[in-house]
């Protein structure tokens, strides 16, 4: 999918305000060294820390967030402490299958998480990678971020995402479990839909599929109607821009990271005014683990990743404008998408009941495509009282929704039989 953008030179803008940003970050930088310092007379002062609260939310909301570490060391099985060793198993231009290798010798059910790309690092899912340590062997799609990929590695599109889903299948088979958070229901399910049409080998045992916008018709949210209310060559024209001089990626387009982060800020601008509020506030009466807790969260939400422009269009345009999936049209490189032949995975739809990015049954539309799925195959739970980004990660997954995974894969996979 070739195209031109009419907005090329919104990144060289972005790139000109973190330039002139910097002489302040400077005075910053330097203020908080004196006032860490020991000659700072009023070190002690509620004044004193007044002006650290100040200046630690101006530097934090002019700060470039790069992508965290997972920094996953060890997990807990059976109550035994076992090292964890990050491996890349298989590198792509636009994907790395990473295995979070546990330096024992335990049989567990294989389990591949597949990241969504919609703007944030494939680190967000951290918590659900933790949760699911104790319990499996566990997998996940880190994709790289667009900006850094060279031209030279040619276009990247949902028909590429799809056919790594299916790469990685084949190279983790037999026997895997899969699961996907939000925008990467859809390929998840597409690749699915394919192992059977083609006929493969191996096939998974369990799909699970957790806030995913099969089908973005149900109950809209804000999110769905904004794409819907807008025709391709609108986003073509006004958040298709191109990678400046400086990345590895130069000259290609993208979607870039930084709008879609405003745009998840302004679906709920209070929210996050409030919570730099509460921050500052933590600051000043030196709440050691509330600054922790809020500094961890931004860290990772205003670290985002660049999104190829034919992958993004093509998502717009099959996922949010066509409804393809949900309508039985979706085709991958000429390939039917036939969720119909679906008749052995067993199937995991997993939604939000104050998610307000997919809305309620978009993801349960999921399990109703599925029509010669027997339904001792098919399960979905509604997870009260969390948000979207509730469902993978905090206390109601590690405690309500991880145990219904868990047993779930228990009853359908193989791999478990076998143990």
């Amino acid at each position: 999918m070739f195209f031109k953008s009419e907005n090329v030179m919104l990144y060289q803008y972005r790139e000109l305000t973190k330039a002139f940003q910097a002489p302040c970050r400077f005075a910053i930088q330097c203020q908080d060294w004196w006032q860490n310092g020991e000659y700072n007379l009023i070190s002690n002062s509620y004044l004193n820390s007044v002006y650290k609260a100040s200046f630690e939310i101006i530097e934090r909301l002019t700060r470039e967030y790069h992508k965290l570490e997972y920094g996953i060391i060890s997990t807990e099985v059976k109550g035994k402490k076992i090292n964890i060793i990050q491996q890349t198993i298989l590198s792509k231009p636009f994907c790395n299958l990473i295995h979070f290798k546990k330096d024992a010798d335990i049989a567990q059910a294989k389990l591949l998480i597949i990241a969504p790309m919609s703007g944030h690092h494939a680190t967000l899912l951290r918590q659900t990678i933790q949760g699911a340590l104790p319990y499996f062997d566990v997998y996940i799609t880190d994709w790289i971020n667009a900006r850094d990929v060279p031209l030279s590695h040619g276009t990247f599109d949902l028909d590429d995402s799809i056919d790594c889903c299916l790469e990685f299948m084949d190279l983790l088979s037999p026997n895997i479990n899969i699961l996907a958070v939000c925008q990467a229901a859809v390929p998840a399910l597409a690749a699915t839909s394919l192992c059977y049409s083609e006929k493969k080998t191996h096939i998974p045992d369990t799909l699970m599929i957790m806030g995913g916008p099969i089908d973005t018709r149900k109950n809209p949210t804000e999110v769905d109607n904004f794409a819907l209310h807008r025709n391709l060559q609108w986003f073509k024209s006004h958040v298709i821009t191109q990678v400046p001089v400086g990345y590895l990626g130069q000259g290609r387009l993208v979607y870039p990271g930084f709008l879609q982060l405003s745009g998840f800020i302004m679906m709920n601008p209070s929210r996050h005014i409030e919570a730099h509020i509460k921050l500052f506030n933590s600051i000043l009466n030196n709440e050691t683990d509330k600054i922790a807790l809020q500094r961890s969260f931004y860290d990772e939400y205003f670290s985002v990743m660049d999104m190829s422009a034919e992958f993004y269009i093509q998502t717009i345009d099959t996922v949010f404008i066509k409804h393809d999936l949900a309508l039985g049209k979706m085709k991958s490189r000429n390939r039917h998408i036939d969720p119909t032949l679906i008749t052995k995975t067993a199937i995991f739809g997993i939604e939000g009941e104050k998610d307000d990015i997919t809305g309620i049954g978009q993801t349960k539309a999921g399990l109703d495509l599925c029509k010669n799925l027997p339904d001792s195959k098919k399960k979905y739970h509604l997870q009260k009282d969390v948000g979207h980004y509730g469902i993978f990660s905090g206390r109601k997954y590690r405690d309500e929704i991880l145990p219904l995974i868990k047993d779930f894969v228990d009853k359908h996979s193989d791999t478990k039989k076998k143990m």
